[in-house]
């Protein structure tokens, strides 16, 4: 969601509030919207109508999680989901470009699994173990209903290496990264995300002007 559409999601949010007899303060508006925020107002406003309409769930007042669920289903699945993403970048899309996807909860997970480019290095006697780490990742922070900090982009080869001329020639050398999924999600996974500067690893494989390529999974 944008910081211009925080006026409707209270509005809504009042609306579901006032329906479970229950009063909407300021603090809890901003665990809410912190919480949400990487959401669309269309898909936060359907998913509070999926939870009131709930037989088995819908008597209680929702919590963040709660929307979160209604968003995603539950986290084995949202996993396999997100996995599929990523293994179709890796083939796609490779690793000297950078890439944002449509979800931020894929960005923390592989930053913390060494980064973008690392991600790209793993041979195919590896891939299924890296399955297997990332999914369990992503479900250990599904989990808990909130999203948590992550970085705005997975940098690529092409913009480390720029990144590094930036500084050496002093202009702006940044290209556009590839977007993953939605791309309007995508967009917005940028806005919210962090600038902290992403951990660097150095690719194993040597590249000779960008002809060479790590030995990753790919599609023959």
């Amino acid at each position: 969601m944008q910081s211009s559409e925080l006026g409707q999601f209270k509005t809504a949010l009042q609306k579901v509030f006032v329906l479970y007899d229950k009063q909407l303060n300021a603090i809890l508006l901003d665990v809410w919207w912190d919480a949400l925020q990487p959401y669309t107002l269309a898909e936060v406003t359907r998913a509070l109508t999926v939870h009131v309409r709930n037989p088995d769930t819908g008597q209680y007042l929702p919590k963040p999680a709660d929307v979160i669920k209604a968003l995603r289903g539950n986290s084995a699945n949202t996993a396999q989901s997100a996995w599929t993403k990523v293994d179709g970048a890796v083939r796609k899309v490779g690793p000297h470009k950078s890439v944002a996807f449509d979800d931020p909860i894929i960005h923390r997970v592989i930053q913390d699994m060494g980064g973008w480019i690392r991600m790209n290095e793993h041979t195919n006697d590896e891939w299924p173990f890296v399955q297997r780490e990332f999914e369990n990742r992503y479900r250990g922070f599904s989990v808990t209903g909130e999203i948590p900090e992550y970085p705005r982009l997975l940098v690529g080869i092409a913009e480390a290496h720029n990144k590094r001329e930036k500084i050496r020639i002093g202009a702006d050398l940044q290209e556009k990264p590839a977007l993953i999924g939605d791309a309007s999600k995508a967009e917005l996974v940028i806005s919210s995300g962090s600038n902290t500067p992403l951990l660097t690893i150095t690719p194993r494989v040597g590249h000779d002007n960008g002809t060479q390529q790590a030995n990753r999974p790919r599609l023959n």
